[in-house]
């Protein structure tokens, strides 16, 4: 059985996201910036917005969480518009800058803080170590839209995927979409090594974490099958020798978010 990482090691692959971000967007020029990022209906620099609107809305979760108060119904709303009003380049470099303010008071929680932790998010309550991998997860994959909008070869970094790849669980259950088919599907990943099973009927999907997978009817790096849970690996983002039926079936399965 896979141990179970801890906060630290999340952190440590936020750092590395953080950095791989700032890294990718501030060599873009202005129309760089407008060019389309993966999701169709997102510019690049929209890709950024939603990235720094959500660490301010994080950020003052985290705070409200911490102090015992609720964060108010109105307030992502009213911080999704100032940001939707932001030029390109503000929607970058704001962007950048609330990603790593919210990076700083992460890690600068204190032990006591950590411990005590604890936020509510509709039926679930995230612990400390639970909220970096969510916000390590969304900052992973929307970093790839835009990576990949300028290199279409471009990957989710292994010790990034390695910590994504354990935590698919809650996303496929709130995402995955019956497809009619009634058949089970055995996956099977490398890099690292994982195995998992989605059983399909006309009208549920259930996916779950399994020991081995024997005779996989899918084996793909951990890394793409992260990516294909979150809606991302459509044929053309596929690794060569890859694609199967099986393959096709979960695409439908897995539109994303």
């Amino acid at each position: 059985m896979t141990p179970e990482p801890g906060a630290d090691a999340h952190l440590d692959a936020l750092r590395l996201s953080t950095r791989r971000l700032r890294d990718i967007a501030t060599r873009l020029s202005e129309t760089g910036l407008t060019r389309r990022a993966y999701p169709a209906e997102w510019s690049v620099a929209q890709v950024l917005s939603h990235m720094g609107s959500a660490a301010v809305i994080m950020q003052r979760r985290l705070e409200d969480a911490l102090a015992g108060a609720n964060t108010p119904d109105d307030f992502a709303p009213s911080i999704w518009d100032v940001w939707n009003a932001k030029t390109p380049v503000q929607q970058r470099d704001d962007g950048l800058a609330a990603d790593e303010a919210l990076l700083a008071r992460i890690e600068a929680m204190t032990p006591e803080e950590r411990d005590r932790f604890a936020l509510s998010m509709g039926p679930l309550t995230l612990g400390f170590t639970d909220f970096v991998a969510m916000r390590l997860n969304e900052h992973a994959l929307h970093t790839w839209d835009i990576d990949v909008a300028l290199d279409p070869a471009a990957t989710l970094p292994p010790q990034v995927s390695e910590l994504i790849v354990d935590n698919l669980e809650l996303i496929a259950r709130y995402t995955a979409k019956p497809t009619g088919d009634a058949t089970t599907i055995s996956v099977a990943t490398v890099d690292p090594k994982r195995a998992f099973r989605v059983d399909l009927t006309a009208d549920s999907v259930r996916f779950s974490p399994e020991t081995t997978a024997a005779s996989a009817d899918v084996e793909l790096p951990a890394e793409a099958f992260v990516r294909l849970v979150y809606g991302r690996l459509d044929p053309d983002h596929i690794p060569d020798g890859f694609e199967t039926t099986a393959l096709g079936t979960l695409r439908r399965v897995f539109p994303g978010p």
